[in-house]
């Protein structure tokens, strides 16, 4: 086998590569080749076999053929959508015909390659899926740690940075709450320490990614929308 002859940085995050084929000389192939340039590796004959395993939601990339046995590759890539897996998908196949091809891609497939291909190309397709699920992590990272930091408001604190977010003045707010503006100031200033933010252009842009994390508790979005647009 040719092994590759450029280098990947594989030393931060670790990345596991999970391959699935039901061809046992494909799936050595593979692990060699992902193997020689520092990846971790998992093999697997089928999706079933995959699914049932405890590495699913923790790979940086799938590598899979079209027809599988119990179920095809594409069918898998729409069953790991439904359980919220993200990890990314590189097709390597021999058999799929153009429209299959399409299908995968609008699915958000990373790349789809037809067998025989060259190695680098395989390394190539792997390596961008192993950089978006990074970059896919860091991101889930930053915004749950907003997410907690929002959570660690009061009422209080919350009702007043989204209301000075929305553009209301210390004045306008404390009318709106029916407290003193002084309360207004205090509640404003802790609830800016607690979310790490020293300006209201930061405060700005953390309520709006709060606004699209998706795991931000319903009671706590429904607060921030309510507010926003009081």
């Amino acid at each position: 086998m040719a092994q590759s002859s450029r280098s990947y940085n594989t030393d931060d995050t670790d990345p596991l590569v999970c391959v699935i084929d039901n061809d046992a000389l494909c799936r050595i192939r593979f692990k060699e080749l992902f193997e020689s340039v520092g990846l971790k590796v998992s093999l697997f004959d089928s999706p079933a076999a995959f699914l049932k395993s405890n590495v699913a939601t923790s790979t940086s990339c799938v590598v899979l053929d079209v027809r599988l046995p119990g179920m095809s590759g594409v069918k898998l890539q729409e069953e790991l959508s439904k359980r919220e897996i993200q990890a990314p998908i590189v097709f390597v196949s021999g058999s799929a015909d153009a429209a299959t091809a399409v299908r995968a891609m609008k699915a958000g497939a990373v790349d789809f390659l037809t067998k025989p291909v060259p190695d680098q190309e395989v390394l190539d397709a792997v390596f961008v899926s192993i950089e978006r699920d990074r970059e896919r992590r860091r991101k889930e990272a930053s915004l749950a740690g907003l997410n907690v930091r929002f959570s660690s408001l009061t009422a209080r604190e919350r009702q007043v940075l989204v209301s000075v977010v929305a553009g209301k003045l210390n004045k306008q707010v404390a009318a709106d709450l029916g407290v003193s503006e002084v309360m207004v100031k205090v509640h404003r200033a802790n609830g800016m320490r607690k979310m790490h933010v020293t300006s209201l252009a930061e405060l700005i842009r953390v309520l709006d990614k709060l606004l699209n994390l998706q795991s931000l508790t319903r009671q706590v979005k429904s607060e921030v929308l309510l507010w926003s647009r009081a």
